[in-house]
């Protein structure tokens, strides 16, 4: 039975993809709390910043979350710098907007090697240890999108449906162990991320200050699905009982049928596009380190 009311104070808690956006409002958010907080990132200059803006002792690592090794050596730095760590936030995630028959095959794979890939290589990394401990928390970053349908990022809604399908299965293989797990799905969120899409009819976007709170919540409570905000549950749930033509009507009503379409060629989008083409692709890592490296880096801070 998943336990409630976890003081978040002295807890260990690692963040992948917090320089910037929903890691860094969470990183924010549990240090004022008293937790001790590690945030990783490809941007590690970036993360540094970060990092030292946060203050609280909050550490910044170098962290590919699409390389095994790379995961394995971020998690090997924080119990090393920090000890144990009692939660991990899989967070990092890119979502670009593009018709699915334009978008490129790199920009796929990419989108799967962060999205997926960074969550499965996170989960992979802690929960181990955790069951040798006998208690441990994962929290995956998923999005709305992880339960419905949204034209001009076909690609990104099947990823973060493969979060909450693929958290929904560890957990009931994890569900007699001391292991929790929870998904937090929020809508729009005002970060880079998200830059030139509209608001949808009905559904305010949020702050990233936001889901840092839920989140927050969830490290307290250890609930499983965490939506953001909360009554975006009842609306998936009285959607998924419409009969195919009713869910096209209200797309249209609320506009979510076209609204991430008509944002695609938008500057703010285009922007937003170019620096995520910029990463590298899953076959080109990102400076070839080696766990030795990282953990040399990670000492050099």
């Amino acid at each position: 039975m998943a336990k409630t009311h976890v003081a978040v104070a002295g807890k260990v808690v690692a963040i992948t993809g917090a320089a910037r956006g929903i890691g860094k409002a969470t990183a924010i958010a549990l240090t004022r709390r008293g937790a001790r907080v590690a945030i990783g990132d490809i941007d590690i200059e970036l993360a540094q910043r970060t990092a030292a803006e946060i203050g609280g002792g909050c550490l910044a690592l170098p962290l590919d979350v699409t390389d095994r090794g790379s995961v394995h050596g971020f998690v090997d730095a924080v119990e090393e710098r920090l000890g144990p760590i009692d939660v991990m936030i899989n967070n990092a995630g890119i979502m670009p907007t593009v018709r699915f028959l334009d978008e490129s095959e790199a920009s796929i794979a990419r989108q799967f090697a962060i999205n997926v890939g960074g969550v499965i290589n996170g989960m992979q990394a802690v929960i181990p240890r955790m069951l040798a401990r006998g208690d441990g928390h994962v929290i995956n970053i998923a999005s709305t999108a992880g339960k419905i349908t949204i034209p001009g990022i076909a690609t990104y809604t099947a990823t973060k449906h493969a979060v909450v399908g693929l958290t929904g299965s560890v957990r009931a293989e994890l569900r007699d162990t001391p292991v929790d797990l929870s998904v937090v799905m929020p809508v729009i969120v005002r970060t880079e991320l998200t830059d030139g899409v509209p608001d949808t009819r009905g559904v305010k976007s949020l702050q990233p200050e936001d889901v840092a709170e839920a989140i927050v919540e969830a490290v307290e409570t250890r609930r499983y699905e965490v939506w953001c905000p909360r009554s975006t549950a009842g609306i998936y749930r009285f959607g998924v009982m419409l009969p195919l033509r009713a869910a096209d009507a209200l797309g249209k009503i609320t506009k979510s049928d076209h609204a991430l379409l008509e944002s695609i060629d938008s500057p703010e989008r285009q922007a937003y596009n170019d620096r995520i083409e910029s990463l590298p692709t899953p076959a080109e890592p990102a400076s070839g380190t080696t766990d030795r490296e990282l953990a040399e880096a990670a000492d050099r801070q």
